[in-house]
């Protein structure tokens, strides 16, 4: 089993857990780039915790398959689970991104590679918030907040 590293950050609003489980040699963020973007797309009153977990193409198939039925690594999987953590936060679940499928997608797409990082760990936040893009009319709410969301971080719209 790969080495696994793991930090914690904490802030007045938010207890974010990053973990590194595995390197399949893509740059990935920073813990400061995930706190960022984590706490972007968070409510603005409130004491959040969470996890981000970056991922092997191994470790995302296997997710896939055991809670979506899909035999195939993806971008990312969130994890909703609600519940007050230790430190008395809203732990709000799990977010996990796959390292190379990130990659591939932003090199396929010809999208700056941050921006992509920052755009899937909102998108997944925004998941564990209640979001959803199953239906279209919450799609639409769900891309408009992910717009609005890394426009304030200063990246461009990822749908255009």
């Amino acid at each position: 089993m790969p080495m696994q590293e793991m930090k914690q950050t904490m802030t007045a609003r938010l207890n974010l857990d990053v973990q590194y489980a595995g390197s399949e040699g893509h740059p990935v963020p920073s813990e400061d780039e995930f706190h960022g973007w984590v706490n972007a797309a968070l409510p603005e009153q409130g004491f959040f915790s969470l996890l981000v977990r970056v991922v092997t193409q191994e470790e995302s198939q296997s997710l896939n398959d055991q809670f979506r039925g899909k035999q195939r690594p993806t971008n990312v999987l969130s994890f909703p689970i609600h519940v007050q953590d230790e430190t008395g936060a809203q732990y709000l679940g799990d977010v996990v991104i796959c390292e190379k499928v990130v990659s591939d997608e932003a090199q396929a797409q010809e999208k700056d590679p941050v921006a992509h990082w920052a755009h899937l760990t909102v998108h997944g936040v925004l998941h564990l918030l209640g979001f959803d893009h199953e239906i279209p009319e919450e799609a639409v709410k769900m891309e408009n907040r992910e717009v609005e969301i890394l426009a304030g971080l200063g990246y461009q719209d990822p749908y255009h």
